[in-house]
């Protein structure tokens, strides 16, 4: 998106400040946040480079991986709320900072276990996105917010998307190192961007960091995604696999107890309670366990050898190109649930999201086997997972007081990456249960039955999103009344 463009997708009204004033400081938002969703699926690509690189096992090079996704799982939640505390702006740059060592690790790594260790210092850089929404929630004229906040959300699938076509260029002519360097170079403009555009927040949320709550979180969000990610090498019945859902059941459930009798808790409890806060909690699970099916099957898809009856043989680039209309898509889906959102509440866009992406998942299912029609269920895709992700942060954010924001939307940030991991794990499953005989490659039927699944999910996440709070024409209209008071409010006070 352009400068020129900015002013323009946020013209939605004119409350108090122009779509100028707040153009440089919502550029400097994107390009924060699009540093971090451009390396969580840079680094996909070169998955098979490593290996041989580094002489290692599959199940090694998966820590690249899985270390990433439990540190960015434990950092949401924390660093949302510690922005919420002492200031949004200074805690973005901060983590942002954080993230930007951890990626000149990466770049510079001559060892596995010195790469894994980047990745997992990478991870803190997952907090740009609920400090990214509150700083909008408190900022940006009222009519302009969930406009804002809808284009913030579509850079995780249009960074997504991006990381898979960027790196096969890269590596073809450089190394894999220049994925690394040329993901730190966007951080640093990121940081640079935030520092010099966008003002420290006014609100705070007073108190004491709650360490026993911190600990008792990051214990049950990592005991938890550890054996989701690692289950199919350590095998789904092993001792570690059941100790760990059992230790993160426990823990959990220990947090809650300690989070309901401390003075400051870390997450409020009675927060998650609030019908529009929960469901939309239940439904970020769905969806993210649903939507990811498209991200790591298609790849896989495209690049399998037609000798086998399908796929398309796709090097690394080509396949990356699959998913260049979900990119589109998103980035003119985000806004337009902004815009219909502010007009009769996000129930209704978040409803459609899921009802599309049932569609886009019965085009995959269907008709496969043609390459014109995976570009069509990309598109389709797109269309949802824009609606979507934007639907969902509006919904939490009006929910909620702006002390509240990071928080609340930290959580909804790692219900969808728990339902996206379990996704992926449970899909790579179901599509390496069956192989074309004689091969190692993955059967058809594998992908069939996990695009049927996808669909199914979102069909069980538009269930989850007409439980919300009101109704399909009116949805959550006080809600959205309420963000407007409460902006304007924000507004006011700056």
């Amino acid at each position: 998106m352009t400068d020129a463009e900015t002013p323009n997708a946020l013209s939605a009204g004119d409350d108090g400040a122009s779509s100028s004033s707040v153009a440089a400081p919502f550029a400097a938002l994107l390009v924060a946040v699009l540093s971090f969703s451009l390396m969580q699926t840079m680094v996909v690509p070169v998955l098979p480079d490593l290996q041989r690189e580094f002489n290692a096992s599959t199940t090694d090079v998966s820590w690249v991986l899985s270390s990433f996704l439990i540190t960015a799982s434990v950092a949401t939640a924390l660093l949302g709320r510690v922005g919420d505390m002492f200031g949004k702006r200074r805690i973005l740059i901060a983590c942002l900072s954080v993230f930007a060592i951890g990626t000149l690790l990466c770049a510079v790594a001559d060892s596995l276990p010195l790469l894994i260790a980047g990745r997992a210092v990478q991870g803190v850089g997952s907090a740009a996105f609920p400090l990214a929404f509150g700083i909008v929630r408190e900022q940006f004229p009222p009519k302009q917010v969930p406009v804002a906040i809808g284009l913030i959300s579509s850079t995780f699938g249009i960074g997504f998307g991006i990381g898979l076509i960027l790196p096969g260029p890269i590596v073809d002519s450089l190394s894999w190192h220049w994925v690394f360097w040329l993901g730190l170079a966007v951080i640093l403009l990121g940081v640079l961007a935030v520092a010099a555009f966008v003002d420290e927040s006014v609100h705070r949320s007073p108190g004491r960091v709650d360490w026993v709550g911190g600990a008792l979180l990051s214990g049950a969000v990592v005991a938890l995604l550890l054996p989701i990610s690692q289950g199919k090498s350590w095998g789904w019945d092993s001792p570690a696999v059941i100790g760990s859902f059992v230790a993160a059941m426990v823990l959990g459930a220990v947090f809650v107890v300690v989070e309901r009798r401390v003075r400051e808790p870390l997450i409020d409890i009675e927060l998650l309670r609030r019908p529009a806060v929960a469901t939309s909690h239940v439904a970020a699970l769905i969806i993210g366990f649903g939507m990811h099916g498209a991200f790591t099957l298609v790849p896989l898809l495209a690049q399998t050898p037609p000798e086998v009856g399908f796929g398309f043989g796709s090097s690394v680039t080509e396949t990356g190109l699959f998913m260049v209309p979900m990119a589109v898509t998103m980035l003119i889906a985000s806004p337009l649930a902004g815009r219909i959102g502010a007009a009769v509440g996000f129930k209704l866009p978040l409803v459609i999201a899921c009802l599309i992406g049932v569609v886009g998942f019965g085009i995959y299912a269907v008709g496969h086997s043609s390459e014109w029609v995976i570009y069509l269920g990309s598109g389709v895709l797109g269309v949802g997972v824009g609606l979507a992700y934007a639907a969902l942060a509006n919904l939490v954010v009006a929910a909620v007081d702006p002390g509240q924001v990071g928080e609340a939307t930290g959580i909804n940030t790692i219900m969808r990456t728990i339902g996206s991991s379990l996704g992926t794990q449970i899909a790579a499953s179901i599509v390496a249960s069956k192989t074309v005989p004689g091969t190692t490659i993955p059967a058809e039927s594998g992908y069939t039955a996990t695009f049927v699944m996808s669909a199914i999910a979102l069909g069980a996440a538009t269930l989850a999103a007409l439980a919300g709070p009101g109704s399909l024409r009116k949805a959550a209209a006080s809600g959205a009344d309420a963000t407007a008071v409460k902006s304007s409010s924000s507004s006011a006070t700056v």
